[in-house]
């Protein structure tokens, strides 16, 4: 395959949403305007309901800021028993 052929090949232009920082993509759907759809009802009650695509977005930085605290939390939890150990006294065995 040559260089430009891996280069403008469908798989490098399509970028997976895990690459994609979901802070940014939130942010760009809320600059652009489309983080909301304004519904009109019958009787001319208007509701501005979120798009899908803004709901998704923000699911994705919640389920990264999960990640990252069950991360955190586990190494607290890790340092806590190191601490809990080394505070021990030792016995001698002499």
């Amino acid at each position: 395959m040559s260089y430009l052929t891996r280069m403008y090949s469908k798989n490098s232009q399509n970028q997976s949403s895990f690459d994609k920082n979901p802070n940014r993509v939130s942010g760009g759907l809320k600059a652009q305007g489309v983080d909301s759809v304004t519904i009109v009802s019958e009787n001319g009650d208007e509701s501005l309901v979120p798009s899908h695509k803004y709901v998704q977005s923000l699911e994705q930085q919640i389920k990264k800021q999960r990640s990252v605290i069950d991360v955190m939390d586990r190494r607290l939890r890790r340092f806590e028993t190191n601490l809990i150990t080394l505070s021990k006294p030792r016995e001698n065995n002499d």
